[in-house]
């Protein structure tokens, strides 16, 4: 009895028999769930049906991608000073003719720019290069600043740069107010600078007196500075290069950048308009919209470079570039403003009714409440209507304009370099620029959801 009382446990012991005293060890998942295996079970071989069509896609990649990898790669001709070089020998005829995109590299991306003043290009490329990067660099310093750099400084900048001439002319025309040698234009210039500043004003909550007040002075200030401008361009010396010899990759960068730069704040006011109860600026909203989006964009160059000239005065030419311009950015807007008004209708009304509340105007409702949800919801098809402008340059070459591809047509058919598959190449280059360009914009695209949509995850 003594001896099976002294082996019991000590009273209070029994219950702690069953505690682990140190962590359990950490197991790893099982292979069919994780790493490359997982992802393969989960993304590619997850159904009999899923199955099938994975095996199809393998069919057909082993079937056409060892084509392209022997015409781009392994059987294509890398250097070379003529067409001798990407001609067939043996009776075997070779790859992609690099070395004929090798020697006219230059002329694709700057077309008949000067060559002298092709560091002018250059420096077009950096400053665009820089400003897109302070954009999209999400912990850059001061992105304000750096938004209107790009949306202000930089297409005054290049316009500068590319065309030699002064790119804050226009600040000067309401001088000719007091000159008399335009009144006319004196006088259009003029109200458009007292209006912005009027509605900057306006925007901020400034009473109508005093932002009336803030537009004169706005129109004051920048007619001054534009003249003291106009002696310090004069200064500087550049020469003057006509658009007409503007061409190349350096062409679509400034029209798409141009059309998807300007087609957003278009197309929000023709979105607003829309949803306007004015009905004069309904009507006529809703009248620009339809109209260019019932007509392809094809039709809307041809009567920019066509039919405008018919209906100016003789003595006044507008360039083709800018013509072209003008018709991409309000057939984009037409666009970017369907775009716009579906990420307004998509927000329930409290959010408008909670901004009203707390005593904010129409346009501090907009600016800081509604437009920025609303943004955030159309990213995607923001994005694929830029994607999709950027492409439509390419119609350029239609209408004479010597973009990118146009360039590349012309290069083609040059007896210097006529070999069987110079223009394959040529267009294989073009495809490969365009894809470039467009994935890279889809890829952030895609980043920038991500990083947006982590406050609506549960």
């Amino acid at each position: 009895m003594s001896t099976e009382m002294s082996s019991a446990p000590p009273s209070g012991t029994a219950s702690r028999a069953y505690v682990r005293a140190a962590a359990a060890q950490v197991l790893p998942p099982p292979v069919a769930t994780s790493g490359l295996i997982g992802w393969l079970r989960t993304n590619l071989f997850s159904s009999p049906g899923n199955t099938l069509l994975t095996l199809l896609a393998l069919l057909i990649a082993f079937w056409i991608i060892p084509g392209f990898v022997r015409f781009l790669i392994t059987d294509a001709v890398w250097s070379g000073a003529d067409r001798e070089a990407c001609v067939a020998k043996g009776g075997v005829l070779p790859g992609a003719c690099w070395a004929f995109v090798k020697d006219r590299l230059a002329y694709f991306i700057y077309g008949a720019y000067p060559v002298e003043s092709r560091w002018r290009a250059d420096l077009f490329f950096l400053l665009g290069a820089l400003g897109i990067g302070w954009l999209l660099w999400l912990n850059a310093p001061r992105r304000d600043l750096g938004l209107v750099y790009f949306l202000v400084v930089l297409p005054l900048a290049v316009y500068g740069l590319l065309s030699g001439r002064n790119p804050l002319a226009f600040l000067a025309y309401p001088y000719d107010l007091v000159t008399g040698r335009s009144v006319i234009l004196g006088l259009v210039f003029a109200a458009l600078l007292f209006l912005a500043g009027f509605l900057v004003a306006r925007s901020e909550g400034v009473r109508a007196g005093r932002a009336a007040l803030f537009g004169l002075a706005a129109l004051v200030i920048l007619t001054a500075a534009g003249l003291a401008f106009e002696r310090l361009w004069g200064a500087i010396g550049l020469a003057p290069v006509d658009t007409a010899r503007w061409g190349g990759l350096m062409v679509t960068l400034v029209v798409a950048g141009v059309g998807i730069v300007a087609s957003l704040p278009l197309g929000i006011l023709l979105a607003l308009g829309r949803r306007s109860k004015l009905p004069v600026i309904k009507f006529f909203s809703v009248l620009f919209i339809e109209f260019v989006r019932g007509v392809p964009l094809i039709t809307v160059l041809f009567m920019a470079n066509t039919m405008l000239p018919l209906f100016l005065p003789d003595d006044i030419t507008v360039d083709k570039l800018l013509r072209a311009l003008v018709g991409i950015a309000l057939f984009a807007s037409a666009y970017m403003a369907e775009v716009v008004r579906a990420g307004l209708q998509a927000l329930p009304k409290g959010q408008y009714e909670g901004a009203m509340a707390v005593g904010l105007g129409y346009w501090q409702m907009m600016r800081l409440i509604i437009l920025p949800q609303a943004l955030k919801v159309t990213i995607p098809n923001i994005v694929n209507t830029y994607i999709g402008l950027f492409k439509d340059t390419s119609l350029l070459l239609i209408v004479g304009i010597f973009d990118f591809l146009k360039a590349i047509e012309t290069a083609r058919i040059d007896p210097q370099w006529a070999a069987p598959t110079v223009s394959a190449t040529g267009y294989a280059f073009a495809a490969i620029v365009y894809f470039i360009f467009c994935y890279g914009m889809a890829s952030y695209a895609r980043a920038t959801e991500r990083r947006l949509s982590k406050a609506d995850k549960r």
